[in-house]
């Protein structure tokens, strides 16, 4: 217990030392989590994909689309419970700045094959009957004010013209992790407007999401699906619905692996001011680690005294920064909009911080401690005065 009070008291004798210490390991700590939550939003998409669904597009290029013909086919390949079409629309929202993603699907049999999209039974009863009806995420209706009956104009990119859809019904997730940020509309509204404007632009579809009855035979049915297609004027590639979002992530890897670098240098950086002001610390109070030893008490102790005094200050900073990273995400996530479908932060980043805490606090204590330990207490007490 003696020992314990010690080392709180020695941590706060240069109050504004310490102050500054635990200012930047606070700093350090935020800024780590948030960084880390970064790159797990990255993988969001990745993260909450069902091994139960399979994504079909073009061998070529997701750029290029696959006939609404190929619907019939796939739904008749063995191991296939349903299947759904899916146009990405591109449009805009008053101005470029506002960005979601926006899906031309046949809502009905493309909901089903998401459960984790909760949509109110009646709610989605109105949406079917309107031709110009949508369903939107509640995050997207809550960044942009958007309610049921509500108007919303989008200027067209892919598609040219002003396109109005009415707000039938809005989704909530089934977990806190689930993307409620997109907006679905009528594929039929889509084509059929492309029939009398773009005809050669007609009855065709972006992706087909499949289910499967049997997640274990994903690999067999993906295979399958691509050989009923295979020397056609389309052929088709079929992969997990993981591996087709995992793509899109390896488009910008650079700079996932750069927001990892950047995370682990703050730590780093950290580390290396906390082994600066332990080190400050143990040379001031060489001559009491001394007086200690003269007493009796052996190199342990002030190894111990060290150790402790940089662990109390790292903790304590990372501690704060902990309590801080939940508010200050849900601030970041409330300025970022769509941007970050999910941004939450996981049990897993709290365990980091905590674990970068800890080896920041028993690197900065090593050499210190190890210089306290091993002088000669002669050599300790001439450095009184």
């Amino acid at each position: 217990m003696y020992l314990l009070k010690l080392i709180l008291r020695n941590a706060l004798r240069h109050k504004l030392r310490t102050g500054l210490t635990l200012l930047g390991i606070f700093v350090a700590i935020l800024a780590f989590g948030l960084l880390q939550t970064v790159v797990e939003a990255w993988y969001a998409g990745a993260d909450a994909a069902s091994s139960a669904r399979l994504i079909t597009r073009n061998s070529i290029s997701l750029v290029f689309p696959l006939p609404s013909t190929y619907q019939e086919k796939i739904r008749q390949v063995e191991g296939v419970s349903r299947v759904a079409h899916a146009n990405w629309f591109g449009g805009i929202y008053v101005s470029e700045k506002n960005f979601f993603p926006q899906f031309a699907v046949n809502l009905d049999a493309y909901l089903e094959l998401y459960p984790e999209y909760i949509v109110p039974p009646d709610q989605m009863k109105a949406a079917m009957l309107d031709r110009k009806g949508c369903v939107i995420g509640r995050k997207l209706a809550d960044t942009y004010g958007f309610k049921v009956g509500d108007v919303v104009p989008l200027r067209g990119t892919i598609f040219p013209g002003t396109w109005e859809f009415v707000v039938r019904a809005i989704y909530d997730g089934k977990e806190a992790k689930t993307d409620t940020s997109q907006f679905f509309f009528h594929w039929d509204y889509l084509n059929e407007t492309l029939r009398k404007t773009t005809p050669r632009r007609a009855n065709s579809v972006g992706v087909y999401v499949v289910g499967v009855r049997d997640p274990g035979q994903a690999a067999k049915v993906a295979g399958d699906i691509d050989r009923v297609f295979a020397n056609s004027l389309a052929e088709t590639l079929t992969e997990t619905e993981r591996a087709f979002q995992l793509g899109f992530v390896a488009m910008t890897e650079a700079i996932v692996v750069a927001i990892r670098i950047v995370s682990f240098l703050v730590i780093f950086i950290i580390m290396a001011v906390m082994a600066n002001t332990m080190a400050m610390t143990a040379r001031e109070r060489m001559p009491e680690y001394a007086t200690f030893k003269a007493l009796g008490f052996g190199p342990a102790t002030v190894v111990i005294l060290i150790l402790g005094e940089s662990l109390a200050i790292a903790l304590a900073g990372a501690l704060l920064g902990v309590l801080a990273t939940s508010p200050v995400a849900h601030w970041f996530a409330s300025q970022m909009g769509t941007l970050f479908p999910v941004f939450e932060v996981s049990p897993e980043t709290f365990a980091m911080q905590v674990a970068a805490a800890l080896v920041v606090g028993v690197v900065a204590a090593v050499l210190p401690g190890y210089r306290a330990a091993s002088v000669r207490i002669v050599e300790g007490l001439r450095n009184i005065g």
